[in-house]
């Protein structure tokens, strides 16, 4: 079906494309698999897996469009590159009108993606819950000492920690978590999103979002579920 000018063999997770960049090439998969995603918020959106004889780039060629998500490997990898001579010959025999048409259904296709993925980059669902939880800064650490403080607000992604002392935003540190009726803490690795000094009624009770960067599978499961049981009982 696609004339093929060349075959290139890519391992385990090794990038094809990145999202962002430039270029028109057409790839169909000989052998393996290839994950598309794109990024936002400093998240992954896995967009399909695409498998043997799946065709994969065409946005870059029909539409002009800088590449719109990432291209990697699933195992290991044979890609065939489409001829492109031979493929813009082939668009060359459709009409003007057609060509026009596709060029618009290219157009929607993109923008569903981008909506789509958007959708899932949006912050999960927030539950106002107070809880008790402390935190080491760099200060902290050095002094072997730990931050007392509490929630105003929690979800699976993040959450709002009260303190009239925020830490910087950007600063990463290391947050332990008590959740009721759990023996252990929850331990997680965040980042500050935000943070505001101010204690007044027009920038509201000081402190700072953070957001989650990391926390073992056990623990997640654990804060997973303890949130969507706080959400079912209202």
């Amino acid at each position: 079906m696609f004339q093929i000018s060349k075959k290139e063999t890519y391992q385990n997770g090794q990038i094809i494309f990145e999202e962002g960049s430039y270029g028109d090439q057409v790839y169909v998969i000989i052998s393996g698999a290839v994950e598309i995603s794109k990024t936002g918020r400093e998240k992954k959106f896995v967009v399909n897996t695409l498998k043997a004889g799946e065709v994969f780039g065409e946005l870059g060629f029909f539409g002009g469009f800088e590449r719109t998500a990432t291209a990697t490997a699933v195992g290991k990898t044979t890609i065939g590159l489409v001829d492109l001579a031979s493929a813009e010959s082939e668009l060359d025999k459709i009409s003007k009108d057609v060509r026009f048409l596709l060029k618009l259904m290219v157009e929607r296709y993109k923008n569903l993606i981008d909506r789509a993925s958007e959708a899932s980059y949006r912050t999960a669902p927030r539950i106002q819950k107070t809880l008790f939880l402390t935190y080491q800064d760099s200060e902290s650490f050095i002094k072997a000492s730990t931050i007392k403080a509490s929630t105003g607000n929690l979800s699976v992604s993040g959450l709002f920690i009260k303190t009239n002392a925020p830490l910087n935003q950007g600063e990463q540190f290391l947050l332990d978590l008590q959740l009721p009726d759990t023996a252990m803490p929850i331990s997680v690795t965040c980042e500050v999103a935000w943070a505001r000094e101010k204690n007044d009624e027009a920038q509201g009770v000081g402190g700072m979002g953070v957001k989650f960067l990391e926390m073992s599978e056990t623990d997640e499961h654990t804060l997973t579920q303890y949130i969507n049981n706080i959400m079912i009982e209202g």
